[in-house]
């Protein structure tokens, strides 16, 4: 069971394996399906070590379909990435194949379009170990799937922004502007604004009476499965992705975190022995909330059918957190009923439908604002949202450590010393302590010093007599051990 967090560049992957991933994907340096995100082989080469140190796999995106003259870069590519170690590729275009691709696992994308039993089959056929399921299934076609197909692993989206359209079968881009999604190049069409127009041409008027007029009729909410994750595991699925190859490290980070935490307390709620056996220890500076960075909202996505309300018609860009109602005006001033346990801060970024602001200045309910609005433009009360905080984002740090256990035993000629799976053998002459109970705690203190490591000490078990040990010594054989 896993937790896939995704990685814009090296930076972003290092937070996001501090924050609790179980697996990274990552762009390589030409062919993933975010043209913006691609990364060098040095890079990736520095990730999949840092990644491996803690156990995390490294997927990389070769998922775009290529053109004739491509396919040699492309196949030459993938061997460099199984060259440093890379777990696994990611691919769309069904003709690398036919190719001499290296002894690699390979995960069909999205990108494949993959919502049915008949085409997960073909994809195992094929030789593929996992398939990314679309973003539209329903939990039965999910459970579907899975009983027709057991074999195969199942990774499906629980988070982030979504595509108006099948996943691969977008053209939006590629017909007006010659920039094709399936080249990594969409224009993202969906989060721009349009008008609504009958049959006769005609503005069509929403609710209110009003014109629907130069709004963001195709701007999906995004995704929050968060809530159904057991019914996800249930079904079959197996890895839980995070979408988000052009974020920054404080939304991989908070979003990542939140998913470990809900993991982790799944793991303890059923007792799930293989999760808390290789369960890390984070310590974090702040608590995850997922509205707290990048948030248009939260919807299932059709998981257990169509959701009433997908789009938010009235911006495509973060919304952020519900705050609380505005309920005066003045110009560059706001009278602001703040839900319980709120408080605002200098520089934290509001916003009131499409119009984005910051703050200036508090004095009590009433705040400053960089910008005048006009109240006519507004019925009061209006809910407002905070789509930056500017204090959470300061304490967004998460450090991981891998617990180990400690054994150090005494031999004919010194000692051995083993922390995980890493041991040494000293030669040492043994000289007995006067004071026995401070020798064995002066060891046991030392060797738990395991510092800016990854490494934290479990369990610590000796086996030796009371020897007087200086602590430079310990301390040298300490570091040794851990290389």
């Amino acid at each position: 069971m896993q937790i896939l967090s995704p990685a814009r560049d090296k930076q972003v992957a290092f937070a996001a394996i501090q924050a609790g991933a179980d697996a990274i994907y990552i762009g390589a340096p030409q062919f993933g399906a975010r043209q913006a995100a691609g990364n060098s082989l040095e890079d990736l080469a520095e990730v999949v070590q840092q990644a491996h140190l803690y156990g995390v796999q490294v997927l990389v995106t070769l998922n775009t379909l290529l053109h004739e003259d491509e396919y040699a870069t492309a196949v030459k590519m993938a061997h460099e990435l199984y060259r440093i170690g890379v777990d696994a590729l990611i691919i769309q275009d069904l003709h690398l194949l036919d190719f001499d691709l290296p002894p690699i696992r390979l995960h069909a994308s999205t990108q494949c379009d993959n919502r049915s039993p008949e085409q997960v089959k073909h994809l195992r056929d094929l030789g593929f170990k996992r398939v990314v399921l679309a973003r539209e299934l329903g939990i039965d076609e999910i459970r579907a799937i899975h009983q027709a197909v057991p074999e195969i692993e199942l990774e499906a989206f629980v988070h982030g922004a979504l595509c108006v359209s099948y996943s691969g079968r977008c053209y939006i881009s590629e017909i007006l502007a010659g920039r094709s999604a399936n080249r990594g190049a969409c224009a993202q069409y969906c989060r721009m604004a349009y008008d609504l127009l009958d049959e006769n041409m005609n503005e069509v008027l929403d609710d209110e009476g009003k014109p629907i007029h130069q709004r963001h009729l195709l701007s999906l909410q995004d995704m929050d499965r968060s809530a159904y994750l057991e019914e996800l595991i249930d079904a079959g699925v197996t890895t839980f992705k995070i979408e988000g190859r052009l974020k920054d490290a404080d939304y991989v980070t908070n979003i990542t975190a939140y998913y470990r935490d809900l993991i982790d307390r799944y793991a303890e709620r059923t007792k799930n022995a293989a999760l808390i056996e290789k369960r890390h220890i984070y310590s974090r500076s702040f608590i995850p909330n997922p509205e707290k960075t990048f948030h248009r909202g939260g919807i299932d996505y059709f998981l257990h059918g169509r959701t009433a309300k997908m789009a938010n018609w009235d911006t495509p860009k973060s919304t952020g957190e519900a705050i609380g109602k505005v309920v005066e005006m003045r110009g560059n001033s706001l009278r602001v009923r703040l839900k319980a346990g709120i408080s605002l801060h200098n520089g934290d970024g509001l916003s009131l439908g499409a119009e984005g602001f910051s703050v200036n200045g508090i004095d009590g309910e009433w705040i400053k604002i960089n910008k005048s609005l006009a109240a006519s433009d507004f019925r009061l009360p209006v809910a407002v949202f905070r789509n930056l905080d500017v204090e959470f984002v300061k304490s967004l740090h998460s450090e991981r450590k891998i617990p180990v256990d400690i054994l150090f035993r005494e031999t004919e000629d010194g000692f051995d010393l083993q922390i995980g799976e890493q041991k040494e053998h000293f030669v040492y002459s043994h000289e007995p302590a006067k004071n026995a109970e401070k020798a064995i705690e002066t060891i046991r203190t030392q060797l738990a010093k395991l510092g800016d490591t990854p490494y934290i000490a479990r369990n610590i078990r000796i086996e030796s007599k009371p020897y007087f040990i200086p602590i430079s010594i310990l301390n040298e054989w300490r570091r040794k051990t851990i290389h």
